[in-house]
């Protein structure tokens, strides 16, 4: 496993893990790296501070990779599990809540992808959403 920190085309920067460099370029060119925060594939390596270990002698406070990998694994499962009969409606969710929302269309559980602005007017409108705390990736983009 590698670890890269990501930069998206508006700024954001987040951190990855992949099963190694070329496992990370193959997705980032089949444009299956998305930021989390506004769901840009325009995503680049950014720039990382090196991986020195600390002295043998100190114990350092973080949690070893292994606890983190297996955090991550239950959380993805977690989320699965939480999408498990809803639909995905990619870039139609704001439309799509917000429709559910006024009546205009029946309720049903969706999930999907909307910029930042249209997530913080669905907000400001009362439209009950959340952001998932991993990225989905769309069934179209799916092996």
């Amino acid at each position: 496993m590698i670890v890269f920190d990501l930069r998206c085309t508006t700024g954001h920067v987040f951190e990855a893990w992949f099963g190694s460099s070329a496992a990370y370029d193959a997705q980032a060119a089949a444009g299956q790296v998305a930021c989390p925060l506004c769901g840009d594939t325009g995503v680049g390596k950014a720039v990382m501070a090196p991986g020195i270990p600390a002295k043998g002698n100190r114990r350092g406070d973080a949690p070893p990779p292994v606890a983190i990998k297996d955090a991550l694994r239950r959380l993805a499962a977690r989320q699965a599990k939480a999408l498990e009969g809803s639909q995905w409606v990619g870039s139609d969710f704001a439309t799509r809540a917000r429709a559910m929302h006024d009546g205009s269309e029946a309720n049903a559980p969706i999930h999907g992808q909307a910029s930042v602005a249209e997530a913080k007017a669905l907000v400001e409108e009362g439209v009950p959403v959340a952001p998932l705390p991993l990225p989905v990736v769309p069934p179209e983009k799916a092996n």
